[in-house]
């Protein structure tokens, strides 16, 4: 079941603006997207602090700082000194949630993992099954994902789903031949565990 409308999320930070950059009005942020080229196309962003209701703010200029990797530089509207720059630090950087970028198919936002239900699926299925034997085939609730792992920058490796589980914590590969199905809309993960992942009191 998706989540009702009210539990969706609004907005997508983008960017945390941390100080005043130089003399004109400029501000430096630390980079919170994947996708910061398109920044520089927009007319406008979003800024918030706290709880306040995001406010729209016109953006003369966007780039990415080659000098101070993850960061970059948002020049906005009417804001032309170091003390009107001063104004907005803190405030996170935000994007309507509907304008988010279309990720290739395969390809999942954090945020839409985050939460959905992981399902164990029986690893292999008899073709001789009796009705009688339908809940020992059934799909088993193992938790919620609660975060993803990530390899270290310019290290090999699968990302990792944090399932919280009633047996404790489970570190399952954001592989295909593991993750076999991933429906973010009904938060639905189904996988397939090899050997060495299965918790050892599930099969009794």
């Amino acid at each position: 079941m998706s989540d009702p409308p009210e539990n969706k999320p609004q907005w997508v930070q983008v960017a945390r603006i941390l100080r005043a950059r130089g003399n004109k009005g400029e501000v430096a942020a630390e980079l919170l997207t994947d996708f910061p080229a398109r920044l520089s196309t927009l007319p406008q962003v979003y800024l918030a602090r706290g709880t306040q209701q995001p406010e729209a703010i016109g953006l003369q200029r966007f780039w990415i700082d080659q000098n101070h990797p993850g960061q970059c530089v948002f020049h906005f509207a009417g804001s032309n000194s170091i003390s009107e720059a001063e104004k907005f630090r803190g405030f996170d950087v935000l994007l309507p949630f509907a304008e988010r970028v279309q990720l290739p198919a395969g390809q999942y936002f954090i945020t839409d993992l985050i939460g959905c239900t992981v399902f164990e699926l029986p690893a292999l299925e008899s073709q001789f099954s009796s009705p009688a034997c339908d809940l020992e085939v059934a799909p088993r609730v193992l938790g919620a994902v609660r975060d993803v792992f990530f390899p270290g920058e310019g290290l090999p490796g699968t990302p990792l789903l944090q399932v919280d589980s009633p047996e404790g914590e489970l570190l399952i590969p954001l592989a295909e031949d593991i993750c076999t199905r991933i429906d973010t809309a009904a938060r639905r993960i189904e996988v397939i565990l090899p050997e060495g992942l299965r918790n050892p009191d599930a099969a009794e």
